[in-house]
């Protein structure tokens, strides 16, 4: 039997909520805060937590109207509590536990990083692909502005964390290395767009940890990036430097991740968070895994970013195990995966 299930995502800077039943995704509503932070050139958590404040009651009243279904025909609510920035996860918590205790409904609190590896199996409404079926245990490749993993993935819902940054996250050095170039916030699609036209070899930049597989680092390459800036001044092609960095980081990052592929014989691959939105990331891993003989998947685009989709489909695997959590829920900043 199918579960219907609200998904509530406010973890950082985007306030989300979701409707799915039997991983297939009825609604997905996102309410960005994007321009907002473009102003200050990233994040400002205290922005974003009364930005969700204003949002939260529109986004899953609209998530509920466009799914088609009323309160009474969920089976549960599932909810992000971790990691993220405290004040911004404490409205989407605060929601979730009110619904939660009015309507009667189950409540489950959900790890965010849970939700981006699970992505790949969301179907959405409007796709006449069958459910996604991945063969356990097999490799993901998570990356986004504040995580760069390598997991195993055993089963639906049991995660083994086999490698991960030193310093900083892939997606922070192309929001840091954009910043650097004048290229704005978000910075990896900036990144994109300007590297479309460059020569990824017209710069040479770091790629650290080369013999290392299972941890990656991207502060040197910041660091490479600021002395660049500063030597070349106004002789830089910011198209060329965008190029260079992007294949710098796609390089670190698809390397490590196929080694590990290939000497784990895992017959399937992942690629999950909002980084996995880059195309040269994805095309490099595609290539990869084929060659290797392993089946590669990524969630759609809209389901890189952060989302409530990938949230309700965690809650409902959990519900479907007979998991609940009570009204003492919590929000915290970080947790192990």
């Amino acid at each position: 039997m199918s579960l219907t299930v609200l998904g509530i995502e406010s973890s950082c800077d985007e306030t989300s909520a979701a409707v799915v039943r039997g991983h297939h995704v009825l609604s997905n509503v996102v309410a960005s805060q994007m321009e907002m932070h473009q102003i200050w050139g990233g994040v400002v958590p205290e922005a974003a937590a009364r930005a969700h404040v204003e949002s939260i009651v529109p986004v899953i009243h609209q998530a509920l109207n466009e799914a088609r279904v009323r309160p009474n025909d969920l089976d549960g609510i599932g909810v992000t509590h971790c990691p993220g920035l405290v004040g911004a996860l404490s409205v989407g918590v605060t929601a979730a536990k009110t619904l939660s205790l009015v309507w009667g409904k189950p409540l489950v609190g959900v790890h965010h990083l849970h939700g981006h590896l699970v992505s790949p199996r969301a179907v959405l409404a409007d796709s006449s692909e069958p459910e996604r079926s991945l063969p356990f245990p097999y490799l993901a490749l998570l990356v986004s502005g504040g995580h760069t993993e390598l997991v195993e993935v055993r089963g639906p819902l049991e995660f083994q964390l086999l490698g991960q940054t030193i310093d900083d996250a892939a997606g922070e050095a192309f929001d840091k290395g954009a910043r650097l170039l004048g290229l704005g916030y978000p910075g990896g699609r900036a990144i994109q767009e300007r590297a479309r036209t460059g020569r990824a070899d017209r710069y040479s930049l770091p790629r650290a940890l080369r013999d290392d597989p299972t941890r990656f680092s991207f502060s040197g390459l910041k660091t490479a990036v600021l002395r660049l800036v500063e030597k070349e001044r106004d002789r830089l092609d910011i198209d060329d430097a965008a190029a260079s960095l992007q294949q710098a980081i796609v390089d670190a990052l698809a390397q490590k991740t196929l080694s590990v592929l290939e000497s784990g014989s895992y017959r399937a691959l992942t690629l999950v968070g909002g980084v996995a939105a880059n195309e040269l990331l994805r095309e490099t891993l595609r290539q990869g895994a084929e060659q290797l003989g392993a089946r590669f998947a990524c969630p759609p685009l809209s389901l890189c970013t952060d989302n409530a989709a990938m949230i309700a489909l965690v809650a409902e695997i959990r519900l479907a195990q007979g998991e609940r959590d009570d009204l003492s829920l919590d929000c915290a900043s970080s947790a192990p995966i």
